[in-house]
């Protein structure tokens, strides 16, 4: 809602109350056009002037500024006007914030709103770099970088009028990513925006957190060793020339964080076109290192001293202590001895057990060779089948014993430590909290209607289940019976007590179940091996299964 000035103060701009209505009552994609009135408006008083501040006043009062604020924040490739609209409303916006003397509720203004503005026109200028970088066409490429120099133009006009947020565009993470690019032209731009704000306050880089100066400076070395335009080299010289003129205390944080900058700086970039910026750099840089140099021998000096105390102090110290460690060492020597001669006698003991093993089974194997042929010679010749039938069969359950003992073991290590865990929870919980008889009788109570409820309704629907079942078995066994039927001229007595009595179905499928039985247990003990082996009163599985959803048990299941 507009901020409507007070009537004691003078009477707002016409033309300002008249594009204020305009834009409250218009739909959102008109306001960026209607938005740009305000450009004639600024420029029709001049620059400095009373009549010029009030306009500014009126403009903010209206909330106008909040409107271009707005605009900008949205997606201008979808707006009327484009990117080009968007960019002289950051030019707007930048000049309607510059000689505003704001009287109600500044604080609102300088700390809120302008580094809002700060953050939005930083946006609209990465927006504008990137479509730039990925535009193919010449023309394309040469509007958005007029727009990208007319944004970043309004940022440096913004804070020229607010010296204070000269550190709020340094420290803002879109600035830095604007910075760090590998396009010329707006990395030239860029490093144009950061001299401007080095003039306007030479100790900014001071003011900012280590990381983010350290990130410009990386960055402004950065271009000086990876490329060989003299473009950047010159922008990114000049830049450095500036700081170390302003901020003298980071001329020594060159000299030892980038140690080979004066190297680089004289083989790379001598002769080309700016060597005045860049004698002046070397030499502040050599200045400052020979100023170092007195206090950095002083202090090599100092550490030699030093080292050679404590290399006094440890020696004397080693000497002291060589009878301890000459008896450590002669024990730790028998130890590790000792240890190696009972390593080789477990060896030994472990070879000659296995030995033993293998001796001890080659005889029971003799031995149970020797009894099979003596039971061969005993047992009758047509026995001799059921007897090797028994012997495969005793095989194959002492096999079956041993599976399922050793898969038992796995489970049971694999679920061990599941069990520790569930056994320590336990044991927190009854420690963290005692429970009251009475709350634990009630606990009970509802824990036994829960599971009265639980079988209630189990057994309701297993009886549900049941009848479905037979009646799905009775509708199967009527259609098997009808395909099967013989047409009406051939149909006999026989054929109807099929469809009369329900006995007929039961005792084929009855039959049938007894077949499948007996043909798995004539099987050989080898197919009934597998990763899960069956119980004896299991049913086999597709044979007795082929058709076991056709049978019709007689008569209703008693509930």
């Amino acid at each position: 809602m507009a901020n409507v000035p007070s009537a004691g103060l003078a009477a707002a701009d016409p033309r300002v109350l008249a594009l204020a209505a305009q834009v409250t009552e218009s739909r959102e994609q008109d306001i960026p056009l209607l938005l740009l009135k305000l450009k004639g408006i600024l420029n029709s008083a001049s620059l400095g002037s009373e009549e010029s501040k009030k306009i500014k006043q009126d403009i903010y009062s209206y909330d106008l500024t909040q409107y271009c604020m707005l605009v900008l924040r949205q997606d201008h490739f979808r707006l009327h006007g484009g990117w080009a609209a968007a960019a002289q409303l950051a030019e707007i916006l930048s000049h309607c914030c510059v000689g505003l003397e704001v009287k109600e509720d500044p604080e609102e203004f300088y700390k809120k709103f302008l580094p809002s503005a700060i953050d939005n026109l930083l946006v609209l200028g990465r927006r504008l770099q990137a479509r730039f970088i990925r535009a193919i066409k010449d023309e394309e490429k040469q509007d958005f970088l007029h727009w990208f120099q007319t944004v970043t133009d309004a940022i440096c006009w913004l804070f020229g009028g607010h010296v204070q947020l000269a550190a709020c565009v340094l420290q803002n993470d879109h600035f830095l990513q604007l910075l760090i690019t590998d396009d010329v032209e707006t990395a030239v731009l860029m490093m144009s925006v950061l001299h401007n704000l080095l003039k306007v306050n030479s100790s900014v880089l001071l003011q900012v957190d280590e990381e983010t100066l350290h990130s410009v400076l990386d960055e402004l070395v950065y271009k000086l060793s990876s490329t060989t335009n003299p473009v950047i080299g010159n922008a990114a010289t000049k830049l450095l020339v500036v700081v170390a003129k302003f901020c003298k205390q980071l001329v020594k944080l060159l000299t030892t964080r980038y140690k080979g900058l004066k190297g680089l700086l004289s083989k790379q970039w001598t002769g080309k076109g700016f060597d005045r910026d860049l004698s002046q750099l070397l030499d502040l840089l050599y200045v400052e290192q020979s100023n170092g140099k007195g206090e950095m021998q002083r202090q090599h000096q100092a550490a030699c001293i030093i080292q050679a105390m404590w290399r006094g102090f440890q020696t004397r110290k080693r000497l002291k202590k060589l009878p301890q460690a000459v008896t450590t060492l002669q024990r730790s020597f028998r130890a590790k001895r000792e240890q190696e001669l009972q390593h080789l006698k477990k060896q030994k003991e472990d070879e000659a057990l296995k030995l033993q093993m293998q001796l001890q089974r080659q005889r029971a194997m003799r031995l149970f060779h020797e009894r099979q042929l003596a039971l061969l010679k005993i047992i009758h010749a047509s026995q001799v089948g059921k007897y090797m039938e028994e012997m495969e069969g005793k095989s194959a359950l002492t096999i079956q014993r041993f599976w399922r003992g050793y898969r038992a073991r796995r489970n049971f290590h694999q679920q061990r430590q599941s069990l520790k865990e569930y056994k320590a929870a336990v044991v927190i919980q009854r420690a963290a909290s005692q429970m009251s008889e009475e709350r634990s009788k009630e606990l009970h109570m509802q824990a036994q209607e829960k599971l009265a409820q639980f079988l209630l309704r189990n057994r309701l629907d297993q009886r549900a289940a049941q009848r479905r079942e037979t009646l799905l078995a009775q509708v199967n066994t009527d259609v098997e019976l009808l395909m099967n039927a013989p047409v009406l001229a051939e149909t006999t007595e026989k054929d109807l007590d099929v469809f009369m009595s329900r006995s007929v179905p039961v005792a084929t499928k009855a039959r049938q179940s007894h077949n499948a039985m007996l043909k798995y247990t004539r099987w050989p003990w080898w197919k009934k091996l597998g990763d899960e082996f069956m119980e004896d009163d299991d049913i086999p599985d597709d044979d007795l299964n082929a058709e076991l959803g056709t049978l019709f048990i007689g008569g209703r299941k008693s509930c």
